[in-house]
């Protein structure tokens, strides 16, 4: 793909305009560092300055996009001839540049301050167990990003503007429709399998893991996974996570004492969505098309190598002697008892990160449902416990007995909205993406030889090397030779648990 740096045949306007992105794109890096360090290695007491930074490169990112400068060589390119690559960039920042201008530098300052402030109040409260010391800071935020989505859509849906921050080209209405078939479909599924009642025993349980182990085993994961560490690392956060750029994608994780699966599949998910990161266009980098084109996109690529690669039973085939080489007591479990207990269900469960393969889409499913209801103002932040702990019951058949297992348990509240949906999209995406590329590769063959390169290279050339050149949909064509389905998702695991639990 041709660089956007050759623009000696290109408008001034469009030189000028790159420019402005290039500098838009260097402040955003800089605060997702701060970012980074808040949420893993900032003392407790560091957060009022913290917020004040944050507020003002936000304010500064702001400035630069939507300076007056900046409408003007927009409009200037609206009838000149470009590539399709340049038309791209023109096309993503024309989108930004509108959607931004009609918002107030004051509200920016504001929204980015709280934020900061809200996710350190979200900590105190999940540790305290008090969602009544969350309350005022999610009340507080909820105002702030409506007020920001009726400046962008005066008059227009709040929720479906906030959507649209991280799903653009990729219609409310089509995900909502996937969802109701997930609904359907995987609640008869996981019904159907306790009505079985077959049990997948874990050998890992009832044992002990030290962190130190852990933390080994994850590396070794990374390595065999081809992690570069000259350009990433990893370290742990209450909520794992990936942040990072082509040049240097970070990954988190989190250690369970009794669970060590809970650490490595966290490890292989943000290595997933470093890749993508990594996979991006170096020389592109701070542009449209050195970005990632969606959350949604963004977490097929975590969900492919968590679930697609890491908990297949090839995986297992490969990767069972290094975790035995770290916990010398599981010396005796055999790969056909790893494959199940790392994709056995438990409905009981009541952590959302933590859950089975199946119903980890009830959890978003009912978030999304509690998010949106919230954010049009049908449902009153009090009022969240409770319509919480019901949709759980209805969902999963369990009701969790404290706000931290429950409504308080996810970071995401205190940052943002109607962002939930790009997780199960993530999955669904990813499943059809893995049937694109067995099209092209043996996929169980190579990860059981450990030769993930080609896998992550497939990846890089149908979807990375993209970056936002293609609207959302279109680009899920273009990888996968049709547009979004459910399909293969549904198919993929009805295959796999059917021959699991034997159904």
């Amino acid at each position: 793909m041709a660089s956007t740096d050759n623009t000696q045949h290109s408008p001034e306007a469009y030189a000028s305009l790159l420019e402005r992105a290039r500098k838009l794109g260097n402040v955003r890096m800089a605060s997702m560092v701060l970012a980074w360090d808040q949420r893993v290695m900032m003392p407790e007491g560091g957060t009022p300055a913290r917020a004040q930074q944050l507020s003002t490169l936000s304010s500064l990112g702001h400035d630069l996009l939507v300076d007056d400068e900046v409408g003007e060589w927009l409009q200037s390119l609206e009838d000149e001839s470009l590539t399709e690559e340049q038309a791209a960039v023109v096309r993503e920042l024309r989108r930004e540049y509108e959607r931004a201008a009609e918002v107030p530098a004051e509200l920016i300052e504001q929204l980015s301050a709280h934020q900061v402030e809200s996710q350190q109040v979200w900590q105190e409260a999940k540790a305290a167990d008090d969602f009544d010391h969350f309350a005022p800071a999610l009340e507080q935020l909820i105002d702030l990003n409506r007020e920001r989505a009726a400046a962008i859509d005066p008059g227009g849906d709040h929720y479906r503007v906030l959507y649209e921050d991280s799903q653009p080209y990729l219609p409310l209405e089509r995900v909502e429709e996937i969802f109701a078939e997930l609904r359907e479909h995987l609640v008869a599924l996981i019904e159907e399998i306790r009505e079985d009642g077959r049990e997948l025993p874990s050998p890992f349980s009832g044992h002990s893991y030290d962190e130190e182990s852990q933390r080994a085993l994850s590396e070794d994961a990374l390595d065999l996974l081809g992690y570069p560490r000259e350009h990433g690392r990893l370290d742990t956060a209450p909520h794992p996570f990936m942040s990072g750029n082509q040049f240097d994608a970070r990954i988190t994780t989190r250690f369970k004492e009794d669970d060590p699966i809970d650490a490595l599949t966290a490890t292989i998910h943000e290595f997933g969505h470093a890749t993508y990161q990594l996979g991006l266009p170096k020389d592109e980098y701070g542009t449209p098309l050195g970005s990632p084109r969606s959350s949604g996109v963004h977490e097929s690529q975590s969900r492919f190598w968590e679930n697609h690669v890491g908990r297949s039973r090839a995986f297992w085939e490969l990767f069972l002697p290094t975790m035995k080489a770290h916990f010398p007591h599981l010396e005796d479990v055999t790969v056909e008892e790893a494959y199940a207990a790392v994709n056995r269900i438990y409905p009981e469960n009541l952590i959302r990160v933590e859950a089975d393969e199946l119903t980890y889409h009830l959890h978003i499913i009912l978030r999304c449902e509690i998010d949106r209801a919230f954010v049009e103002g049908e449902l009153e932040v009090s009022e969240i416990p409770r319509v919480w702990n019901e949709k759980m019951e209805a969902y999963l058949g369990v009701t969790p007995e404290t706000d931290a297992e429950g409504c308080l348990q996810d970071t995401h509240w205190s940052y943002s909205f109607a962002k939930f949906q790009g997780y199960t999209v993530g999955s669904v995406l990813a499943a059809q993406l893995d049937a694109a590329m067995r099209e092209d590769l043996d996929v169980d063959g190579l990860v059981r030889d450990g030769e993930f390169e080609p896998l992550w290279e497939w990846m890089t050339d149908h979807v990375h090397r993209h970056g936002q050149r293609y609207p959302t949909e279109e680009l899920i064509e273009v990888a996968t030779g049709e547009p979004l389905t459910a399909d293969y998702f549904l198919e993929y695991v009805d295959e796999k648990f059917g021959e699991l639990y034997e159904l």
